[in-house]
């Protein structure tokens, strides 16, 4: 037994989600998908988690996942901002995350550039 005591607060990434929807404004990017590569780091207090060593008692990322799947595979956004603005709004839903953070790249969207990307974070 420890004789401490230790803040459960448990971080959780979801790195690198390859997914393609239609982005942007100019009829190039309305008619054609594009690839965005989103990631999400959040926190929740995984004390019940850790005790229990139960699957009941932790957040479930793979749920999380699903959603912004199907919320952004194949669907359309006039923006980058707005996208990520909808990512980190699904991942807020789930009530036992205190804080998030969404990154969403946007690859090769300017010339000599790798890629731009938007991030957001929320905390209740």
């Amino acid at each position: 037994m420890t004789d401490f005591r230790t803040t459960h607060e448990a971080t959780v990434q979801i790195k690198d989600l390859l997914l393609r929807a239609y982005i942007g404004i100019k009829d190039e990017e309305i008619n054609n998908q594009q690839d965005v590569v989103i990631n999400v780091r959040l926190t929740y207090d995984a004390t019940d988690a850790i005790n229990l060593n139960e699957i009941s008692a932790a957040l479930n990322y793979r749920t999380i996942t699903k959603q912004i799947i199907a919320h952004v595979d194949g669907n359309r956004f006039a923006l980058l901002e707005r996208m990520t603005h909808e990512v980190l709004t699904i991942v807020m839903e789930h009530q036992p995350v205190t804080w998030a953070r969404v990154e969403i790249d946007k690859p090769h969207a300017l010339r000599y550039s790798e890629s731009v990307s938007i991030s957001l974070q929320a905390s209740r």
